[in-house]
């Protein structure tokens, strides 16, 4: 447990000490990701922004992973949020060689000889990203998007953000959280509330390291 507190101090601490321009962050959220060009974030607290671009084949790829879910009858919201979950993992898969972020690890704390290293809030506005991506060419289409949540603001511990989705249909919340993990393994969705209580998974390395 104390290195999962020094881990979420440290995910707190670069996020204030970044050198990041909101006008950087806000770009970001204001932009319209396309395969052709969109701004991820590294570094801590998005202290460094670099441009990307996916090809044709490597969007198949991820395409591919909701390639199950063209017959509607096998669309639903629990099964488009599995396919959510591990295509972020995928994206961050692709990214990471792209940016040199392959290595990132799973939490904040500890991570600093580690090259390439996300905090929460580089993950959250990445995964958001991601999620715009997914949802303008087609392949979500029972969520919507919203901005990034923060959770605690130091009343019942220390803040901590992620992206969300909401159910078209039912307007049920969802975290969509990758910092749990190392990079490109599935993210993490779990209902926002839950999430917002403190949730972390019961096997996330960042409880162990």
């Amino acid at each position: 447990m104390r290195r999962l507190f020094f881990s979420l101090i440290a995910c707190l601490l670069t996020a204030l000490t970044a050198e990041a321009a909101v006008t950087d962050i806000s770009k970001i959220y204001h932009e319209v990701p396309t395969l052709q060009a969109f701004d991820v974030c590294y570094g801590g607290g998005c202290a460094e922004v670099r441009r990307v671009a996916l090809s044709q084949d490597e969007w198949k790829k991820v395409s591919a992973i909701f390639a199950s879910l063209v017959d509607d009858s096998m669309l639903n919201p629990e099964s488009e949020r599995s396919r959510i979950a591990r295509a972020i993992g995928f994206l961050e898969t692709i990214i990471g060689t792209k940016i040199g972020t392959s290595s990132d690890r799973a939490g904040t704390f500890n991570n600093s000889k580690f090259p390439g290293q996300l905090d929460c809030n580089d993950e959250a506005i990445n995964t958001t990203t991601y999620l715009r991506l997914m949802r303008h060419y087609g392949l979500v289409k029972l969520h919507e998007v919203e901005d990034t949540r923060t959770r605690n603001f130091f009343i019942n511990g220390w803040p901590h953000s992620t992206a969300v989705i909401h159910e078209i249909a039912s307007g049920n919340r969802f975290a969509v959280d990758s910092w749990f993990y190392d990079n490109g393994i599935p993210a993490t969705i779990v209902p926002f509330e839950v999430w917002k209580s403190g949730y972390i998974p019961a096997d996330s390395p960042i409880l162990s390291r």
